[in-house]
């Protein structure tokens, strides 16, 4: 009997302090929020703010000539040597308008599919096309992109294709690399712009018809205002990948050099992990900047 009324006074115990917490988090909804966000936010910063943390205390090292050791002593020789050195500066130019060029190619490409779902192709195809989107997400990146390396290839699907018209296939090179690039991207530009598309009401763009605007005119001034905060999103996605990508410059780019390739060089054969590190702030610095600017213009507010 002791040891079932211990046992009892326990539990009760137990009960009483789960009820006083309960009791707590009940008044004190920021306690509540903070219970919530401490673990993800705890991750967060050490995976991600740490961990840039420490990119940027890795460039400020540097490497002995003699041994290929790294000494940690500070200084600003590599972060001086990546913006001043003519060869980064064009690279880092060159990537840019990569990423740009992957961009704008993806936007429009995805408008009119993107439209064509939402608006166009019968309600019981939505979810058939865009499952059709994301198709290509499930394939491997590397069979894709040694994919697009044989269709380009001398005597490839492109040669082929363009041979009738007196032209020839672009190889591996600039222009292999941003055809790639836009193809491997192209679901996550279209996926936000659908998205987009969903939330205009087709009444809308009726009204805009009944009025007497032309299509061009409903599209300039309806629709792209209201696709904007879709669009910028796509945008995010298509241009930070394309900045950051290294792996399709290698296999198709021939001898086209990115920023990625720059800090997988120096992170291999050059061993030499503090420029790696200094490169690599590059396109973090450049992403900043164009969220910043996204940031601005408020098309993140009703993302």
């Amino acid at each position: 009997m002791t040891s079932q009324t211990a046992s009892q006074t326990s539990e009760l115990d137990a009960a009483s302090s789960s009820h006083q917490l309960s009791a707590l988090l009940y008044r004190r909804p920021m306690l509540r929020l903070a219970g919530l966000l401490t673990a993800p936010a705890a991750w967060l910063i050490v995976v991600y703010i740490v961990a840039l943390a420490m990119l940027l205390v890795t460039a400020l090292w540097t490497v002995d000539t003699f041994t290929g050791a790294i000494t940690q002593s500070w200084n600003l020789d590599n972060i001086t040597t990546v913006l001043t050195e003519k060869v980064y500066q064009t690279i880092a130019i060159r990537t840019v308008a990569v990423a740009v060029a992957v961009t704008v190619i993806d936007v429009v490409l995805a408008l009119p599919i993107a439209f064509f779902i939402a608006k166009i192709a019968p309600r019981r195809w939505h979810k058939i096309l865009v499952a059709a989107v994301l198709m290509p997400l499930w394939a491997s990146y590397l069979v894709k992109v040694y994919a697009w390396r044989n269709i380009m290839s001398d005597g490839g699907f492109f040669d082929w294709l363009a041979k009738p018209f007196g032209l020839s296939s672009p190889g591996y090179s600039l222009t292999a690399v941003i055809i790639t690039l836009a193809y491997l991207w192209l679901p996550y530009m279209i996926l936000p712009v659908h998205a987009g598309f969903e939330q205009i009401p087709s009444s809308l763009l009726e009204a805009s018809g009944d009025l007497g605007a032309k299509p061009w005119t409903t599209i300039r001034l309806v629709i792209l205002p209201l696709l904007k905060p879709a669009i910028i999103a796509g945008t995010i996605f298509t241009f930070s990948l394309s900045l950051g990508d290294y792996i399709t410059a290698q296999i198709v780019g021939g001898t086209t050099q990115m920023l990625g390739n720059v800090v997988y060089a120096n992170i291999g054969a050059a061993n030499n992990l503090p420029l790696a590190a200094a490169v690599s702030l590059i396109p973090i610095v450049i992403i900043a900047a164009y969220l910043l600017l996204v940031r601005r213009t408020g098309a993140l507010k009703h993302t």
